[in-house]
């Protein structure tokens, strides 16, 4: 079987705090420790551990680490791993949207990369027009996207708006038309990074679908990032598990999962959940608290179905906050999201300085007995996250008889609950 993708001794890293990592003095030591007297890089010997959860001793980190690995052509493989992991760095690097630091990465055949919402979208330009460029970009003639135009279309739902600016879409709208373009465009690589989790659950089904069919019918490689375990199973054969910036598993899939999960469990009963805490330049997190519970895991006995949560911090400047809550079973498949103030318009204006917000939430009436992850997010309104704090928070769940199905509807509670 011949090799499509080959990862030698792939590293890369990053100067903390600056766009560039190259300053005018580095570049003077670099070019004399390395052209004069023809010694090692001297910074590819310093750098710290790409771990986001501890304070670093060094202003670089390597994001990824003597990375080593081969896909085979036709092969679909999970990357997960934790946020921060290296993940996105990965694909990233394999699209070519940045480079090593040190390796080479072979890539036998055309990429069509999803990387992020809009990615390579004009704003001002239509739908139509996107899909032009974004075929160009992959490198086919006017002539064949012109012939898979009407397939392209049908597959993104967005033919209403198909002549709109694309300024005026929604993320989700977005999503499907990229995707549809990188999947219909015949690439011999097909990269996707987690960005089907912004479409509807229906879209979901019918993009996996489409993976399975590029790559079991046609032979194409797959390359898909997701936390979304359940997605992950179905559609790969091999997964890939990354840990602070370096191969931590390469397996099969299910023995991948299982290595993740385990890996991944949350802090034992009993820990103060005052130890979750975050500090940015932006705002300081001192405590979490469910439900007033001085534990990270949080027992709650049916019919009583309300979360209380609150969140204390520091602000340094003053700036809209908007909440986002996140609920996944044991095997991280996301099940309902909740977002108390992320859309509404009119939004509180926070002062900096000392902050506090109080959100009450309703468990949907379809969770049954268990334990369940609740993931609590603070961003800026439909910007940006500020803190997310994953694989934090656990509920235990008791006294509880229905359970979910399989399809997706708003509770009146404001929960997206995927029944």
């Amino acid at each position: 079987m011949n090799t499509a993708i080959e990862f030698s001794n792939i590293s890369k890293q990053y100067r903390l705090g600056l766009v560039s990592t190259k300053t005018l003095s580095h570049d003077l030591n670099r070019w004399w420790q390395t052209a004069v007297l023809h010694k090692e890089d001297p910074y590819l010997k310093i750098g710290s551990v790409n771990d986001r959860s501890t304070k670093g001793d060094s202003e670089y980190v390597w994001a990824l680490k003597d990375i080593d690995f081969k896909v085979e052509q036709g092969d679909v493989v999970g990357i997960i791993g934790k946020n921060g992991a290296g993940k996105s760095t990965l694909l990233k690097l394999l699209s070519r949207v940045t480079g090593p630091t040190t390796g080479t990465i072979k890539a036998r055949g055309r990429i069509g990369s999803l990387l992020e919402v809009g990615t390579g979208f004009h704003q001002e330009m239509t739908g139509r027009e996107n899909i032009y460029m974004n075929g160009a970009i992959l490198g086919m003639t006017k002539y064949e996207i012109t012939r898979k135009l009407d397939e392209i279309v049908d597959f993104s739902g967005c033919e209403r708006y198909i002549d709109t600016p694309v300024k005026r879409y929604s993320s989700g709208m977005m999503v499907r038309l990229g995707f549809a373009v990188a999947a219909h465009l015949d690439p011999e690589i097909l990269v996707v990074d987690e960005v089907l989790a912004v479409g509807d659950a229906e879209f979901q089904k019918k993009a996996i679908g489409k993976m399975q069919d590029v790559s079991r019918g046609e032979g194409r490689t797959v390359l898909f990032v997701s936390h979304n375990m359940t997605s992950i199973k179905a559609l790969c054969c091999r997964g890939i598990l990354l840990k602070n910036g370096i191969v931590d598993y390469d397996g099969g899939i299910d023995e991948t999962i299982d290595r993740y999960l385990h890996s991944n469990r949350v802090k034992p009963l009993g820990t103060i959940i005052d130890s979750i805490k975050y500090e940015s330049q932006e705002i300081k997190v001192f405590s979490v608290t469910v439900n007033g519970s001085e534990c990270n895991i949080v027992e709650m006995e049916i019919p009583n179905r309300t979360i209380s949560i609150r969140i204390e911090g520091e602000l340094l400047n003053d700036i809209p906050l908007a909440i986002e809550c996140l609920l996944y079973d044991s095997n991280r498949v996301l099940l309902a999201k909740f977002a108390p103030t992320l859309f509404q318009t009119d939004l509180k204006q926070y002062k900096a300085g000392s902050f506090i917000i109080n959100e009450k939430l309703e468990l949907p009436a379809e969770i049954t007995n268990g334990e369940y992850g609740l993931e609590v997010d603070i961003t800026y309104p439909k910007v940006q996250y500020l803190v997310r704090f994953v694989d934090a928070i656990v509920l235990k769940i008791s006294g509880a008889t229905a359970a979910y199905g399989n399809e997706l509807r708003y509770s009146d509670n404001g929960f997206l609950v995927l029944r």
